[in-house]
């Protein structure tokens, strides 16, 4: 009973934002600042000077992100790929659909702590959180809608026209506000009180087994994860490399955005946060379960042109079934079993 207590506290202190006094923005308008209250175990948060963080923009930004109106046939959403209940990737979906029905290439990433990356897909397609938010708007696969026609159709609404006002002074409806709103949603998204975070608090204790599979991730002659993943903050550096999933890279990765052949293969690191609970695994979802990931990087991995310099020095098989089962444990101690059931994160 304790225990649930003091995380139902952690869980309202974490997610709660002080209505600090009214401020004047660039705009001459008057908003209320959001507080983006940083758990313990995360670094600050680098906010754009362009596009503080308000109530009435993250409320904003909310609505939107649930709204189909985002969509050519008014009928899909950021949400319908990126569930909350689903630690904000598409169920367990290899591929996601969009709005015509048909597959996309690449598989649906989560979108906790999103605020935190850098560059954006897992190509780096999107230099900023702003930009990104267009992609999936854009996207013939995806929602494949125009900016202008998503502009029109929410001028026109009868609610929207205030929201803007609210938010941003105007009641203009531009692609830029709309962008803008998204983001500061999306950076809302924070997940930061897994079993992890509980012990590295003192508020919770690993076992023996989970123990063992921390000390093989950070060990370089084992797991060796670290590297790439970090320990501890956002379990991820956020640069691409190839990770020799293909001999001969099927999809071009990074390459496709900087048109440089040391990038072929390359794809984003991701976040290990919740990855317990976000299969599939890889830029494809070729990887069902965290054991085909671990075996990969054990002794499938293939010695590609422009493989990993980490993944160069690493023996293959230096990992026996028992440490596999080891990191896998200590991996699902890094999921955050509350951040699904956060109402601020849900369609208001």
């Amino acid at each position: 009973m304790m225990k649930y207590t003091w995380g139902l506290v952690f869980i309202m202190l974490l997610f709660s934002c002080k209505r600090d006094p009214d401020f004047i923005a660039a705009d001459g308008h008057t908003h209320t600042h959001y507080n983006l209250n940083i758990p313990a175990g995360l670094p600050a948060m680098t906010i754009p000077a362009n596009n503080p963080m308000t109530m009435e923009g993250v409320a904003l930004g909310r609505k939107l992100f649930y709204d189909n109106i985002l969509s050519a046939n008014n009928t899909m959403n950021c949400g319908s790929c990126h569930q909350l209940k689903n630690y904000f990737v598409d169920s367990n979906k290899q591929f996601s659909t969009g709005v015509e029905l048909v597959a996309g290439t690449r598989n649906s990433m989560s979108l906790f702590n999103i605020g935190y990356a850098s560059k954006f897909f897992w190509d780096g397609g999107a230099a900023d959180l702003e930009s990104q938010v267009v992609g999936p708007i854009t996207d013939p696969i995806e929602l494949h809608e125009t900016l202008s026609n998503v502009v029109a159709k929410i001028q026109a609404d009868p609610l929207y026209p205030s929201l803007f006002k609210k938010a941003f002074g105007t009641d203009v409806v531009s692609s830029k506000l709309i962008i803008q709103s998204i983001a500061q949603f999306e950076r809302t998204l924070i997940s930061a009180n897994s079993k992890f975070d509980q012990w590295k608090r003192g508020e919770a204790t690993l076992n023996t087994q989970e123990t063992r599979g921390m000390n093989l991730y950070l060990g370089e002659g084992k797991g060796d994860c670290v590297h790439c993943h970090g320990y501890g903050s956002t379990f991820t550096d956020f640069e691409f490399r190839n990770t020799g999933l293909d001999s001969i890279p099927v999809d071009l990765g990074r390459a496709r955005v900087t048109l440089l052949k040391t990038d072929e293969g390359k794809f984003k690191t991701p976040s290990l946060r919740n990855v317990e609970m976000t299969a599939p695994y890889m830029h494809d979802g070729r990887f069902t379960n965290l054991r085909q990931v671990l075996e990969h990087y054990n002794k499938n991995f293939h010695y590609t042109e422009n493989l990993a310099a980490e993944m160069k020095v690493v023996v293959k098989n230096r990992l026996t079934e028992t440490d596999i089962d080891d990191i896998i444990a200590f991996l699902n101690t890094l999921t955050d079993h509350e951040a699904i059931n956060n109402p601020n994160f849900d369609k208001p």
